[in-house]
């Protein structure tokens, strides 16, 4: 006569094991929704970080470009004849210029990271408020 495999005889011990002592069964389905919905969050988060990666990148090739157009208007000036006053006067125009665009710029690409922080960080939030919003039904229905 063939003997039961020990395997399946202490598996059955477990299962009988659980259902004595009235253990909750498992909802794998609930379990596989919960991770996809984590999952879904993860993927909103990132590509809103990678949209602000994006439009960073775009405001950076603008200031750039932005930058050259001005240091070639700079350099048409300075050939322009003048008294050494007036020469001052435009340097000192253009580095004032410049300072200013460039605390402008970098306050636009500030803005446009903390943008793209703040919503991917929200997702992320509310994906973890209606978890523990889902655990918390469980644990009550219990």
């Amino acid at each position: 006569m063939a003997k039961k495999p020990e395997a399946d005889h202490f598996v059955d011990m477990f299962a009988a094991l659980g259902r004595d002592l009235k253990m909750p069964q498992v909802d794998v389905d609930r379990i596989l929704d919960h991770h996809r919905k984590n999952l879904e969050a993860l993927e909103k988060a990132s590509r809103s970080a990678a949209s602000g990666a994006t439009d960073v990148f775009a405001r950076q090739r603008e200031i750039l470009e932005q930058t050259l157009g001005d240091v070639r208007d700079m350099a048409a000036k300075m050939v322009v004849p003048g008294t050494p006053k007036e020469l001052l006067d435009r340097q000192a125009d253009l580095a004032k210029r410049s300072f200013e665009t460039a605390v402008k710029n970098a306050s636009d690409i500030g803005e446009v990271i903390s943008r793209s922080s703040t919503e991917a960080i929200d997702i992320l939030r509310g994906r973890i408020r209606e978890a523990m919003e889902e655990m918390q039904k469980g644990i009550l229905r219990k």
